[in-house]
C-alpha cells in the first residue's frame, strides 16, 4: 500500500485542492467515488493565524473523508508555522500541504504567496522545515514547474523540499504565467521523480481515466492529482480506479445520472452550510452538472433565479423525471 509518511493511501487517485469547490460536499462525493486521498481547498496561513470565521469554517470535514490534506498558502514563515499548528489543533488532518504552486495574481503577486515562492529555493527550504519541525502530521508540498518558461526550476525546488524533510511533492506541469492554459509538461514530473526519493503526485492535463494511466507509465509518478476534469464528473475517480485495475472502460453517466449527483451534492452542502451559502454555492457548480443535457442553458438560468433549496430541488426533480 502506498505511503506518505506514515500515512497509508488505499489508491493512486487524488482530489485535487480546488478553491471554492474542494469543501466537504465535494470531498464526500470524491471519496465515494472511491478516491485514495483528498487535498482540501486552500486556506490562507494569515486568516487562520487571526481566527478569520469564514476561513475557520473552511476547515469542517467529516471523518469520511479520511486521509484528508489540508493545504495552506503564505508567504512568512512564523505565520506559516503558527497557522500550521492550529489547523492540525482544530481539524486534526492526515496531512498538512504548503502551496507553492497558486497561480492566480491575488495569491501569486498580491501576497508574494503561492507559486512566488517559487523564486527563493532558500526560502522554500525554510518554510518546509519550519513546518514539518511544528506538526506531527506528514507534511507535502504543491509546486509548479517555475515562474515562467525562461525560470523552470521544480528539479531544483524539489531536491530542497524533501532535504528540508517533506513527506511527498505535488508538481502541476504548468508554469505559474501559464495559470491553466497551455499544455502540462509531463516530461519535468518525471525528472522530479527520478530526483528524489519521496513520493510525487503528478497534476496537470488528466482529463479521462487514459490520460491517469498514461501520466502514471510515462512519468513513474506515485499518484495522479486530477482537478478541473472532475467539476460536474466527479466518476471520473472511479473510471480511473477501474481502468488501472484490470483496464476495464466503465459506461458514461447518463443525464440522469448527472442530475441526481447535482442533487446530492446540493444536500451534502446543505449539511453544513446554511441555505443561502448552499444555494450561491449550487449556482457555481450547477453548469458543470448540467452540460450537455437538452436545455441546459434555460435550466441554469432559472436556478439562477431561485433562493431557496426547496425550489432548486424542484426544478432538478421535474428535470430528472424527463430525462
Amino acid at each position: 500500500m502506498l505511503k506518505i509518511g506514515n500515512v497509508e493511501i488505499a489508491n493512486q487517485i487524488v482530489l485535487a485542492p480546488m478553491a471554492s469547490v474542494s469543501n466537504s460536499a465535494y470531498r464526500r462525493i470524491a471519496k465515494e467515488m472511491g478516491c485514495g486521498l483528498i487535498y482540501a481547498e486552500m486556506v490562507s496561513d494569515k486568516a487562520i493565524y487571526y481566527g478569520n470565521k469564514k476561513t475557520l469554517d473552511l476547515l469542517y470535514m467529516t471523518p469520511f473523508e479520511r486521509p484528508i490534506v489540508q493545504q495552506i498558502f503564505g508567504s512568512d514563515v512564523d505565520s506559516f508555522v503558527e497557522a500550521s499548528k492550529k489547523v492540525e489543533e482544530i481539524m486534526h488532518p492526515d496531512i498538512i500541504d504548503i502551496n507553492m504552486g497558486c497561480p492566480v495574481p491575488k495569491v501569486a503577486l498580491r501576497a508574494q504567496a503561492g507559486s512566488a515562492l517559487l523564486k527563493d529555493v532558500n526560502k522554500i527550504k525554510e518554510i518546509v522545515k519550519a513546518v514539518v519541525n511544528a506538526v506531527h502530521v506528514p507534511v507535502t508540498v504543491k509546486i509548479r514547474s517555475g515562474w515562467d518558461k525562461d525560470h523552470i526550476n521544480a528539479v531544483e525546488v524539489a531536491k530542497a523540499i524533501e532535504e528540508a524533510g517533506a513527506s511527498a511533492i505535488c508538481l502541476h506541469a504548468r508554469t505559474r504565467a501559464q495559470g491553466y492554459s497551455g499544455k502540462a509538461d509531463w516530461s519535468l514530473i518525471k525528472k522530479v521523480k527520478e530526483a528524489v526519493s519521496i513520493p510525487v503526485i503528478g497534476n496537470g492535463d488528466v482529463k479521462s481515466c487514459y490520460d491517469a494511466k498514461r501520466m502514471l507509465e510515462e512519468t513513474g509518478c506515485d499518484l495522479v492529482m486530477i482537478g478541473r476534469a472532475s467539476l460536474g464528473c466527479p466518476w471520473i475517480f472511479k473510471e480511473c480506479l477501474a481502468y488501472l485495475k484490470d483496464g476495464t472502460v466503465l459506461p458514461r453517466p447518463s443525464d440522469a445520472d448527472k442530475i441526481k449527483m447535482c442533487l446530492k451534492h446540493f444536500r451534502y452542502l446543505q449539511d453544513f452550510m446554511s441555505e443561502r451559502q448552499a444555494v450561491l454555492e449550487m449556482r457555481s457548480q450547477i453548469a458543470y452538472y448540467l452540460k450537455g443535457i437538452p436545455k441546459a442553458k434555460e435550466i441554469k438560468n432559472q436556478i439562477f433565479k431561485l433562493n431557496k433549496a426547496s425550489e432548486i430541488e424542484k426544478v432538478l426533480g421535474d428535470l430528472l423525471k424527463v430525462c
